[in-house]
């Protein structure tokens, strides 16, 4: 089966000085490699963890200035509508005021010309009378 001379225990120095060889050549290299490759996933992954919350939190604190910015607007639209409804009402008001006033105007106005086509109807009518008078009794019963 086996033989047990001198080769055997050769053969295990061989295998042991090959292992060392080959640990010391490749493993611990390829094992340093994969070591720092596993590093570098690690740390890019919690880079990219760190950048996507970054992202959301900005994301989030724009949506907020946006809201804010269309509640501002908002505001400033309506303040703006209200005080051109006020404006348009006290510009309404003032054109009654003074469409009334030029109503009342109007009637002192024509109300005057009344009196004085009366004054002046009475004076016709006075003179006419006389005439009238004159003519039918004479004028010296009149006077």
């Amino acid at each position: 089966m086996f033989d047990f001379d001198a080769t055997l225990p050769l053969m295990a120095l061989q295998f042991l000085v090959l292992a060392v060889v080959l640990n010391a050549v490749f493993y611990k290299p390829l094992g340093k490699a994969l070591d720092s490759r596993a590093d570098y996933i690690r740390s890019n992954e919690n880079q990219a963890r760190e950048q996507l919350a970054k992202a959301q939190n900005l994301a989030q604190e724009y949506e907020k200035q946006l809201g804010d910015a269309r509640r501002q607007s908002n505001e400033i639209i309506a303040a703006a509508q209200a005080q051109a409804k006020q404006i348009a009402d006290e510009k309404i008001a003032q054109a009654q005021k003074e469409a009334q006033a030029q109503k009342e105007a109007a009637a002192k106005e024509i109300e005057q010309q009344k009196q004085e086509a009366m004054t002046a109807l009475e004076q016709q009518v006075d003179a006419l009378s006389r005439q009238i008078l004159e003519k039918i009794l004479g004028s010296e019963l009149v006077k």
